[in-house]
């Protein structure tokens, strides 16, 4: 599961992005209704790709009989106290084994030495990678590598997910910097390890350890991560594809640099008064998408499975009627009687609609930035409008209406744009302007957005991966996710990204992937909340498709709470057959492409 945030990394979970990719930032201001944010166009189809050709053939490696070590090994008179520099693939000026520690089995690990290093960067001002590595004392010639959480700072938990009982050596790193102090977004080089360097550099250095302690190299080699890991994850495969077989990645943040200014772009969004969606709206805009979306999958039942068919309602790139998707919540004249009014019958304002639209279409910028992408695809409708920032109770400094002490806008590393922009804690993110400091947002897209849909030497290699988001996905921006599995399709072409990838997508989960219906349906009907179906294995899906050539299904069965359901495979969704069939059984459902609205 993703790391949870405390409120400290929630100030700063993205600082390195937020610190600099909102470097766009300039004080020509923006948001209001004469210079309005770029207006969202739906982008042309890409040209069907070429076939291409078939992957590196399936062959079954020889596993070796199980290895063991003891106490005795686990030592420094054995594994060192340094590594070479030309052992590791990217630039250090040294790497330092500074513990070497023995872990007695317990009653729910096995035994196991744990080393610890530190990897110095060549800028002196830039702070070290630190990483460890876990070594079982029966080593099944495999290892895997896990993915951080949140802004990352620490070494993620190498103990956890059953990795050691398998007789996997487990790898991570705190991917350059330390705690939440985001000072080192300041340098350029911290902020390339943490983009991408520092998982070849703990990768590497692992793989010394591991052929000093054992004598071999791993057999099979894995990469696992979820939210910040899974963006990690996604990278290794776009950056490094000789160094894995198998990949996992879990509601990533892959267009990183974009996810972490796109608040700053709803706040200017709400520059004038009249665009400003409260907190009381909450309830009526929720329950309008879901009497807008719930029967679009075939069944009233709170959960809006047919995200596809939802996009299309309220993205007004991509809808076909000509009224607004939220005319039939405009209050009348446009003048709201009861602003303070929190129930499903509030009305939104002509401004408010503008702003609920802003949230559901791409923000287009002023130039593609890394791999081509020329849009951020936001978020696709949910019932929870309100989730990971996007309807605030405030007004900051700049905002029309704002007092003169509001605070400057904050949300999830806005400070440390300040920080790494301006350099001034007097700067206003809110002063955002689109197009300005192209070359610098070039920059930092290509050091951090793992949105490369060309997969070819992932392919050619013949590496597996299988990737999962939920639609319901307030911040880690399910629109952007989707926004790739488009990209990679069109790049590659299906059946290519069906040799070698999983892109499945889970309706109504959120960034966690849990997830229930809404307490009313599109009938509006007051109905029971359950938790819907979300559980599958996907270490063990990656493992047998790695080791054995046995590819996921293309929609493989979720349970949970006592259901089950079908997880589909982008851009299909679980569509209830009815004839009174029950609904809590995945036999009941099943895959299709939704048909414009």
């Amino acid at each position: 599961m993703p790391h949870p945030l405390n409120p400290a990394q929630n100030r700063q979970y993205l600082a390195l992005a937020a610190a600099l990719t909102a470097m766009t930032v300039t004080a020509c201001g923006g948001g209001n209704d004469d210079a309005p944010p770029p207006t969202a166009v739906a982008p042309a189809p890409s040209p069907v790709p070429a076939p291409a050709p078939a992957p590196s053939p399936y062959v079954a490696r020889t596993v070796p009989a199980t290895l063991t070590i003891a106490e005795t090994d686990c030592s420094t008179a054995r594994i060192g106290q340094t590594i070479p520099l030309n052992a590791i693939g990217e630039p250090v000026s040294a790497v330092t084994l500074t513990a070497v520690t023995w872990n007695d089995a317990t009653a729910n690990l096995p035994a196991y030495c744990r080393v610890d290093g530190s990897m110095d960067a060549l800028d002196p001002n830039a702070p070290p990678i630190r990483f460890a590595v876990a070594l079982p004392g029966a080593f099944g010639h495999r290892a895997v590598q896990l993915g951080g959480g949140g802004n990352n700072g620490s070494i993620p938990g190498l103990t956890g997910g059953g990795h050691l009982a398998r007789g996997w050596a487990v790898l991570g790193s705190d991917s350059g910097h330390q705690g939440n102090d985001a000072s080192w977004a300041l340098h350029d080089e911290a902020i390339r390890n943490f983009g991408y360097m520092q998982l070849k550099k703990t990768h590497d250095a692992a793989w010394v350890i591991i052929q000093r302690l054992y004598g071999v190299k791993p057999v099979y080699s894995y990469f696992i991560g979820n939210s910040q890991g899974g963006r990690e994850a996604l990278t290794v495969v776009q950056r490094y594809p000789d160094d894995y077989d198998g990949v996992v990645a879990t509601v990533p943040v892959l267009s990183f640099s974009n996810l972490t200014v796109s608040r700053v772009w709803h706040r200017i969004q709400e520059m004038p008064l009249a665009n400003w969606v409260t907190p009381a709206k909450r309830t009526a805009i929720s329950t309008h998408v879901v009497r807008s979306c719930d029967g679009l999958d075939g069944l009233a039942d709170g959960v809006i499975n047919n995200y596809i068919g939802c996009r299309q309602v309220f993205d007004v790139t991509r809808r076909s009627a000509s009224t607004s998707p939220w005319a039939a919540i405009r209050c009348p004249n446009n003048v709201d009687p009861n602003p303070a009014d929190t129930s499903a019958s509030a009305c939104l304002t002509d401004g408010q609609i503008k702003t609920m639209e802003f949230a559901h279409k791409p923000y287009v910028f002023a130039r593609p930035v890394a791999h081509g992408n020329p849009r951020f695809d936001m978020w696709m409708p949910n019932t929870d409008p309100g989730g990971s920032g996007m309807i605030v109770s405030e007004r900051y400094r700049g905002q029309e209406g704002a007092t003169a002490n509001a605070p400057v806008y904050d949300w999830l590393g806005s400070p440390h744009v300040i920080e790494g922009l301006f350099r001034s804690s007097a700067a206003n993110p809110l002063t955002y302007m689109e197009g300005a400091m192209e070359e610098r947002r070039q920059q930092l897209s290509s050091w951090l957005d793992s949105t490369n849909p060309d997969l070819g030497p992932y392919y050619a290699k013949g590496g597996r991966l299988i990737v999962m988001f939920g639609t319901f996905d307030s911040l880690a921006s399910s629109g952007a996710q989707a926004q790739y599995y488009e990209a990679l399709l069109q790049k590659m072409g299906r059946t290519a990204v069906d040799q070698i990838a999983r892109l499945y997508v889970l309706p109504n989960g959120g960034h966690g992937l849990s997830g229930s219906n809404f307490p009313v349906n599109g009938d509006g009907q007051a109905i029971p909340t359950s938790a819907i179906p979300n559980q599958i294995d996907r270490t063990q899906l990656i493992i047998d498709w790695v080791e054995k050539n046995v590819a996921p299904p293309m929609s493989p069965t979720l349970s949970g709470g006592g259901r089950t359901m079908p997880l589909c495979s982008y851009p299909q969704y679980p569509r209830y057959k009815g004839n009174g069939l029950p609904t809590t059984q995945a036999e009941s459902y099943e895959c299709v492409t939704a048909t414009a609205q």
